[in-house]
């Protein structure tokens, strides 16, 4: 949590975290079509007043489970570790590092099977994947002030996020982090398509 929220501030981020790690878990237990708000609060504690002052749907709410991954500290904790002149590309990379957890990934290849299994899950895919992307740029802006022109740092942001798609969905063998060569055979580790990828973007494809 940002640690310069007033503590009213924290009380609504752990409750909205609180709703949406419920409705996470059923969503895994029971699908999309096996629960509905009354079992999300239920599960969670709260009740169904509370549900609406956060979310419109359960939809949105099993999504915000992956909203916060990163969190402003461990931003600023990235950005005091390079010097003013690094490049948005070295800093992106360290930030993938950060956020890509084995733990996030895994869970985050659960979104993406259960979005396409339940289509009204496809647009929150988008809305994941554009906040971690905004959350990216942020970061980067700095580093590219003055050095790069404007729409570089959405432009990096926006490859390097959308690479990942095809990880997740199964599209490419790429072994996530804890995952063995005998669970997928012929795969790649997760560092080395990291790595691969940043060395297209560096050298241009």
């Amino acid at each position: 949590m940002n640690p310069k929220l007033t503590l009213r501030d924290k009380k609504k981020e752990a409750t909205a975290y609180a709703l949406a790690v419920a409705a996470f878990e059923l969503a895994l237990e029971q699908g999309m079509d096996g629960f509905i708000v009354d079992d999300i609060v239920q599960k969670a504690g709260y009740s169904r007043r509370t549900f609406a002052n956060y979310f419109s749907c359960k939809e949105e709410a099993v999504a915000q489970y992956f909203m916060g991954t990163v969190s402003n500290k461990n931003e600023q904790s990235l950005l005091a570790d390079f010097p003013p002149d690094a490049t948005p590309l070295d800093v992106l990379y360290s930030l993938l590092k950060m956020q890509f957890t084995s733990e996030f990934l895994h869970k985050l290849q659960q979104f993406v099977s259960l979005a396409n299994q339940y289509p009204t899950l496809e647009p929150y895919i988008l809305s994941v994947f554009r906040r971690l992307q905004i959350a990216a740029q942020e970061v980067l802006e700095p580093f590219a002030l003055g050095r790069y022109t404007d729409g570089y740092t959405h432009l990096l942001a926006g490859a390097v996020y959308g690479a990942f798609v095809p990880i997740l969905d199964g599209r490419l063998n790429v072994l996530l982090p804890g995952e063995t060569q005998a669970e997928r055979p012929g795969a790649i580790s997760f560092d080395q398509y990291l790595n691969s990828m940043f060395a297209y973007l560096r050298k241009g494809f």
